[in-house]
């Protein structure tokens, strides 16, 4: 099983960006797909973004639309969150997750479709 490793959360003003960053090992990282979910204090883990085993297909929550980006670098084992335009509420434990997939486009954004999760790094945006 392919184990996960969260990066790059931090403390960052409204409107500001950061970089979350994914590092697999343990797997064949092109057969899984991806995604990032997020979880904030007394609240539900809740989906964020999805991307398929190749990269081809994404997904996001209403909620992010537009101001994250989920992407993949399968050379390096390594998927990303690129997160822009931070709100306060985008202030959670945000989390990885990958599951095995035959399909190279297919993305999926179900909490109970992923199996592997990464232990998690915290973002906190300041207003």
């Amino acid at each position: 099983q392919v184990q996960l490793v969260e990066s790059g959360g931090g403390l960052v003003q409204a409107g500001g960006s950061l970089r979350l960053s994914c590092a697999a090992s343990g797997g064949a990282f092109s057969t899984y797909a991806l995604a990032w979910f997020r979880q904030a204090p007394g609240r539900e883990r809740e989906f964020v973004a999805a991307i398929s085993r190749g990269g081809s297909s994404t997904y996001y929550a209403d909620s992010v639309k537009g101001r994250f980006t989920i992407s993949r670098d399968n050379a390096k084992n390594t998927v990303y969150l690129q997160m822009n335009s931070l709100k306060p509420e985008d202030t959670a434990e945000y989390y990885c997750a990958a599951t095995l997939t035959s399909s190279a486009s297919s993305v999926f954004r179900g909490r109970d479709r992923y199996f592997n999760w990464g232990q998690g790094t915290q973002v906190t945006v300041s207003s």
